[in-house]
């Protein structure tokens, strides 16, 4: 099943004119948007869907206060599609749209579909570093960043869902749609990828008690840390609140920012996440701050020197 990763998240908001400016501001194109919402795209064509929670053609709800309604996964061929609903049918029910796509609900309740992926491959350059001791990746005079440098969401990169039970999760994810755990935080939960993905992961589990059951943060992938830290920046001054970050987790090694949101879930920026093959072994460790991240700052206005910042001691 050669799974590539989630191309489409689709959710039922409380206000889609809130959840409209959000996912704008965050850098996210509007694709065929309205006001009863639309799709809001990376440049790699993949994205966030919004309905408004009462619209009637959104999937059914989970029984909590999840605002995910969908999550949409890309495959290369209509043949992994035909793999899937073979495999699936077993247990469960499996519907096959006219559009070829395939519907089903995992081992959790989540709504799940299955596509041949809308993804475009991306031409683009990564960003650039010079560091003594190594050839110097920008030219002479070609400067590093600048004021109105381009910082916009690449692709859809993870979902993270909070889960009653690993184990459940994990053997339904793993074991019938061969997805592979890269790391695990014990107490929390195992990080995977699908097979024909060698992000780090781009699905996560958390485990919660029943009635937290939905998702807890979605993350886009950027060009770079300095992508990531220009585009957090500028989602500060327009007046979006900092959840965690920046800084850099150490299973992955991604840099992240992660920012509350209208989708009743947190949403991140992330940038150089590790790339694995079938050779990886799996690490484990305690979950706590230690194991979630390398590298920690904190959003602050703007300082120049010229005397101590305020609240210093002198």
């Amino acid at each position: 099943m050669n799974i590539i990763g989630p191309d489409y998240l689709v959710f039922g908001v409380d206000n889609v004119a809130a959840a409209t400016d959000y996912l704008r501001d965050f850098g996210l194109q509007p694709v065929k948007v309205d006001e009863t919402g639309g799709l809001f795209a990376a440049l790699d064509g993949t994205g966030i869907i919004i309905r408004h929670k009462s619209d009637p053609t959104l999937p059914t709800p989970l029984p909590t206060a999840n605002l995910l309604r969908q999550q949409i996964y890309g495959v290369r061929s209509a043949d992994d599609l035909d793999a899937i609903e073979a495999e699936l049918s077993k247990d469960r029910r499996v519907t096959r749209l006219a559009d070829g796509s395939i519907e089903t609900r995992d081992a959790h309740g989540f709504e799940l579909k299955f596509q041949v992926t809308i993804r475009h491959e991306l031409n683009m350059p990564a960003e650039k570093i010079n560091a003594p001791g190594a050839p110097a990746q920008r030219k002479p005079n070609e400067i590093g960043v600048w004021e109105e440098m381009p910082a916009a969401p690449r692709t859809l990169s993870h979902v993270v869902l909070f889960v009653p039970d690993l184990e459940v999760a994990t053997d339904f994810y793993c074991n019938r749609l061969g997805f592979v755990i890269t790391d695990t935080l014990k107490g929390a939960g195992p990080f995977l990828r699908p097979k024909a993905n060698d992000d780090h992961h781009t699905l996560f589990f958390i485990r919660t008690p029943e009635y937290m059951k939905g998702c807890e943060h979605l993350a886009f992938h950027m060009g770079g840390p300095t992508e990531l830290m220009v585009a957090g920046t500028r989602f500060v001054k327009k007046g979006y609140q900092s959840f965690w970050g920046p800084g850099r987790h150490k299973f992955g090694s991604n840099w992240f920012w992660y920012f509350n949101s209208p989708l009743g879930c947190h949403v991140e920026y992330d940038a150089d996440m590790d790339k694995h093959d079938d050779n990886w072994v799996a690490r484990e460790a305690p979950v706590g701050a230690e194991a979630s991240q390398i590298v920690l700052f904190e959003m602050r206005e703007k300082w120049m020197p010229g005397g101590p910042p305020p609240g210093a001691k002198v």
